[in-house]
C-alpha cells in the first residue's frame, strides 16, 4: 500500500518547481493513495497514478496540469482504484476504447460519402453518364437533406420516412425511384462493413407496411399526348418560332426519339449525305445503338442549323453546353398558352386534357401509326426503340427494317407538314 502524504493545496501544487537535472520528478499531493505530480525539466507538468494491478506495477496517466485540476486528478485516482479493486486495469481498459473507437470511426459512413463510394463502386454499370446523374441528382434533392450527415449504421425506417412521406403522393414515381436508390446505396454499405442489419428503404415486409402502394397514389399516368388532328397545326405553330429549342423539339416530333436523345445529339452520329442518324447504346435508355432514318424535311432542319465552333452538339444551349429538359417542355406550355390566349383550346391530351407534352409526341406518332396508316405495328415500336413484346419474334428478327422504315418516317414528316397523307403505306394521297 503506498504511504499516504500530506495532502497538498490547489496553490501548493501550483508551486511546485522541479529541482534541478534531467529527469522526471514525481511528487506525491496526497489525497489519494499514488497520487503524483509529474514536473519535467522543461516545465512540463502532468498526473501520475502509481498503483499495483495485479502483479505488476503501473503508472497510470490522468492528464496534464492545469487542463485537469488537482481535485479532478483526485476524482479520477479514485475511479481508476475503484476500477483495480474489480479486478479492471484502467491502461488496458483505454487502450481497448481506444481500439473500438478507431474502429467504428473508420466504418463509420455518412450516407452523403455512402453515395459517392457506391457511384463509384457501380461507374461501370452507369454505362449512361446521364443516369448517374440522375441518381446523383435525386438522392442529392431528397434524401441529402435529411440523410445526408447521419452515418449509414445510424439510418433506421423513421428516417427513411421522412424523406419520402413529403413527396409520396404528390411525386410517387420520383418518390418511388428515391426509394429504390437509398436501399441501393445502405445495401453497398451493409455489404461493405458500414452498417448491419435490415435495410430500412426496403420496401416488402417494411415500408409498404408504411406507405399506400405507388399504383394506388399515382397521378400522372401516360404522358399527355398531342392529339393527331392537332399534329399538323402544332407543327405548323412550331416552325414559326425560333431558337435551338424550337429546332430540337422539331427534329423530335420528326424522328419520334426521346428528348435525352435529341439534346445529346452530336453531329458525328448523323450522316446527312445517307440521311441516317445512328444514336450509340449508352446514348439510349435500352443501352442499344438504334439507326434512325431521317426524312426529306428533317435532313432540310439539319442543313439549315449553325455549327458551333468547337461544339459538336447538334442542339447546343445557349451557354454551349446541351439544352435542358425544360427548354423543350417550356416550348411547349408557351404554344399551349399562345393558342389559348388567341382564344383557341390549346394543345392537349384526347383524354386527360391536360398539355401535351414532348414525350407524348412519340405516342402521337404511335396513334398515326395505328389509326392513319396501313404500316405495321412492329416497325413503329422499333422506330420507337421499344423491345419486342414477343420473344420468339425478336428472337428471330436481327434486322430494324430501316428502308422500311424509311417511308413510313417520310410519310409521318409529310403528315406533320399539313400534306394531309391518307392511309399512309400504300400510295400518298394529297388532299387539298
Amino acid at each position: 500500500m503506498p504511504k499516504i502524504t500530506d495532502e497538498l493545496s490547489a496553490l501548493d501544487v501550483k508551486r511546485l518547481a522541479h529541482p534541478g537535472g534531467n529527469r522526471n520528478v514525481l511528487i506525491s499531493v496526497g489525497g489519494v493513495p499514488g497520487l503524483h505530480m509529474q514536473l519535467t525539466p522543461k516545465r512540463g507538468r502532468s498526473w501520475v497514478l502509481r498503483a499495483k494491478v495485479g502483479e505488476a506495477r503501473r503508472d497510470i496517466g490522468l492528464g496534464g496540469f492545469p487542463a485537469v485540476t488537482l481535485s479532478q486528478a483526485r476524482e479520477k485516482a479514485r475511479e481508476a482504484r475503484e476500477m483495480i479493486s474489480q479486478g479492471i486495469d484502467p491502461i488496458e481498459e483505454r487502450k481497448a476504447a481506444k481500439a473500438a473507437l478507431t474502429a467504428a470511426q473508420r466504418r463509420g459512413l455518412t450516407f452523403a460519402d455512402a453515395t459517392e463510394k457506391y457511384l463509384a463502386a457501380k461507374l461501370d454499370a452507369f454505362k449512361n453518364p446521364k443516369h448517374r446523374q440522375q441518381w446523383q441528382n435525386t438522392l442529392e434533392t431528397y434524401a441529402k437533406p435529411e440523410l445526408g450527415k447521419m452515418m449509414v449504421q445510424d439510418i433506421a425506417v423513421q428516417d427513411v420516412l421522412r424523406v419520402l412521406e413529403p413527396i409520396w403522393t404528390d411525386k410517387t414515381e420520383t418518390a418511388s425511384r428515391v426509394r429504390g436508390r437509398i436501399e441501393a446505396v445502405l445495401s453497398w454499405a451493409t455489404v461493405a462493413g458500414h452498417r448491419t442489419g435490415d435495410n430500412p428503404a426496403r420496401w416488402a415486409g417494411n415500408l409498404k407496411e408504411l406507405l399506400p402502394a405507388p399504383s394506388k397514389v399515382a397521378k400522372e399516368g401516360n404522358h399527355p399526348a398531342l392529339m393527331i388532328d392537332d399534329a399538323p397545326r402544332w407543327f405548323e405553330a412550331l416552325r414559326g418560332r425560333d431558337g435551338f429549342g424550337a429546332r430540337a423539339l422539331e427534329f423530335l416530333a420528326l424522328t419520334a426519339t426521346r428528348s435525352q436523345e435529341i439534346r445529346g445529339a452530336v453531329w458525328d452520329e448523323i450522316d446527312l449525305d445517307k440521311a441516317l442518324w445512328i444514336i450509340p447504346g449508352p446514348r439510349m435508355k435500352m443501352d442499344r445503338g438504334h439507326r434512325i432514318p431521317l426524312s426529306g424535311e428533317a435532313v432540310a432542319l439539319l442543313q439549315a442549323l449553325p455549327r458551333l465552333q468547337d461544339n459538336p452538339l447538334v442542339f447546343p444551349a445557349a451557354r454551349g453546353g446541351e439544352l435542358s429538359d425544360m427548354t423543350l417542355s417550356a416550348a411547349m406550355k408557351r404554344m399551349h398558352a399562345s393558342e389559348v390566349a388567341a382564344g383557341g383550346a390549346g394543345y392537349v391530351d384526347r383524354t386527360s386534357k391536360r398539355p401535351a407534352v414532348p414525350h407524348g409526341l412519340r405516342s402521337t406518332f404511335r396513334d398515326w401509326v395505328a389509326e392513319r396508316t396501313t404500316y405495321p405495328g412492329d416497325m413503329a415500336e422499333v422506330a420507337l426503340a421499344h423491345r419486342i413484346s414477343n420473344a420468339v419474334e425478336a428472337s428471330y428478327r436481327r434486322g430494324d427494317m430501316i428502308e422500311k422504315r424509311r417511308k413510313m418516317m417520310s410519310d409521318w414528316a409529310g403528315y406533320l407538314a399539313g400534306a394531309g397523307l391518307a392511309r399512309s403505306g400504300a400510295e400518298i394521297v394529297r388532299i387539298r
